[in-house]
């Protein structure tokens, strides 16, 4: 019971993870395939100038094999007149050959400004300087009220709608908004069941790129993010973060029902169950219910006999993350548990539990 109990906390985080995180590569990617951004305009516009100022002073003619002109009309005109052009691939219109010409480019797949530090290309100008700001860490876009600082525009946007509490994105079918339209979109394929992305070692399939790409650190066992003061490692910085807080003491979220504190959101709404009993997620193949998903989903594998978490040292497999960890600790001697009254350590904290009743018949 201990290891399922173990599991299902360093669950709770990675879960935590995949909901709350929308900066994601995907959403990069979908950025990328906006035409008319606003961060073109500004950034592009003067160089598309000087490169086709034949074209804006009506002097030649356009001609392209994805483009047609949208009327009869031949010629910008000097008095600065202009004609829509159309995409012939998906019927997208635009106000400049330019903006057309860049669209082009998601049908041809041509990146032609690529990052000399890690070699990322992008099909915009616009794209690349802002992904540089990655690489130097510039944030030149902040937020008024609360000073947080962005690399783009629209994350400012965005982020804004948290204190003005504006979710413009409403899912047609429940109701339920968003203050990002990728946020309604990853949505959507709740109710339609759509699962894109595949893990090519053990065939699960999640909603969204960046939780594969989550999951994929079980496999390969990486833990990038290090905590300073125990040299604790984790697969997500969210997880550090949450981490720190046992070494701060910091609990900020507290029930109204019993004044309980906990250091993590997701903790409190996990222990409101208790004040409710609500049991809302079913085992489809024996009918038993569970107040959490990931007690669910560890449960699934009893029925399953799916083992996902393999030891490297010795190549014994689990079914649950918190058990291949407490059984690492026989190999390496930790014992993390220690005993505040005699100092004796233990590897799992069950253990630990049933020691301190010694004391507490001594103390009798």
């Amino acid at each position: 019971m201990a290891f399922i109990k173990e599991e299902s906390e360093d669950m709770t985080i990675e879960e935590t993870f995949r909901v709350k995180q929308e900066d994601t590569e995907e959403q990069t990617d979908l950025m990328q395939l906006k035409g008319e951004s606003e961060e073109l305009n500004e950034m592009e516009e003067k160089d598309q100038y000087e490169r086709h100022c034949d074209f804006i002073n009506g002097e030649n003619y356009f001609s392209c094999s994805g483009i047609e002109k949208a009327s009869s009309q031949k010629r910008v005109q000097k008095t600065g007149a202009r004609s829509n052009v159309n995409c012939q691939q998906c019927g997208k219109s635009f106000g400049k050959y330019d903006y057309i010409k860049v669209h082009m480019r998601i049908h041809s797949g041509e990146k032609p400004y690529s990052c000399q530090q890690c070699g990322k290309s992008f099909t915009q100008r616009g794209h690349l300087k802002v992904h540089m700001r990655m690489h130097t860490g510039e944030k030149p876009f902040s937020c008024q009220q609360c000073g947080k600082s962005f690399a783009e525009k629209r994350g400012l946007k965005v982020h804004t709608r948290i204190h003005t509490g504006e979710k413009p994105y409403k899912c047609k079918q429940c109701g339920k908004s968003f203050t990002e339209k990728y946020s309604l979109k990853i949505h959507m394929k709740i109710h339609t069941g759509e699962k894109s992305y595949t893990c090519h070692q053990c065939g699960k399939k999640f909603l969204r790129k960046e939780s594969l790409k989550n999951h994929m650190k079980i496999h390969t066992g990486e833990k990038p993010y290090t905590c300073k003061l125990c040299e604790k490692c984790f697969t997500h910085k969210q997880s550090l973060d949450f981490h720190m807080k046992t070494h701060t003491g910091e609990k900020p979220y507290t029930c109204k029902l019993c004044e309980k504190s906990f250091s993590r959101k997701d903790s409190l709404k996990t222990h409101m169950i208790i004040h409710t009993g609500e049991k809302p997620f079913v085992c489809a193949q024996c009918g038993k219910s569970f107040n959490r998903k990931e007690t669910l989903n560890s449960h699934i594998r009893s029925h399953t006999g799916e083992k996902p978490y393999t030891c490297k040292l010795c190549g014994k497999s689990f079914s649950q993350q918190g058990n291949l960890r407490t059984h690492i600790r026989s190999h390496t001697g930790e014992k993390p548990f220690i005993c505040g009254q005699c100092g004796k350590s233990f590897c799992i904290k069950v253990n630990l539990n049933i020691h301190m009743r010694i004391h507490s018949r001594e103390t009798v």
